[in-house]
């Protein structure tokens, strides 16, 4: 590609090269949008094909992180013992699962 020299006097020496360079750079940002596009669809779409909402993505993570019995408070050995009397006390749960359940709570 060659590049003609201009000689009038509105534009300066050397913008002859500039406005070249400008092209191919607006030329790299388009093919650079572009990429950016189609990852971002590209990702979309596998998210989607798995059952993932791509626009919820980091709330459904930070729920399910939370939900997570390895983020969980640990409960003493007391407070399970007395959470399973309560329960037992309530009739939620009967004897036989409540001496069971205690007993695996104290065997840890």
């Amino acid at each position: 590609m060659a590049f003609e020299e201009t000689n009038s006097p509105l534009v300066p020496a050397g913008y002859d090269v500039v406005g070249p360079l400008i092209m191919v750079g607006g030329v790299i940002v388009v093919l650079g949008m572009i990429a950016v596009i189609v990852l971002a669809v590209y990702r979309s779409t596998r998210m989607a094909n798995r059952g993932q909402n791509p626009l919820t993505l980091t709330e459904d993570l930070a729920f399910q992180a939370t939900q997570s019995a390895t983020l969980a408070p640990v409960k003493s050995l007391e407070q399970r013992l007395a959470e399973l009397d309560d329960l037992h006390a309530r009739g939620v749960i009967s004897d036989d699962e409540h001496r069971n359940a205690r007993a695996d709570a104290l065997r840890g």
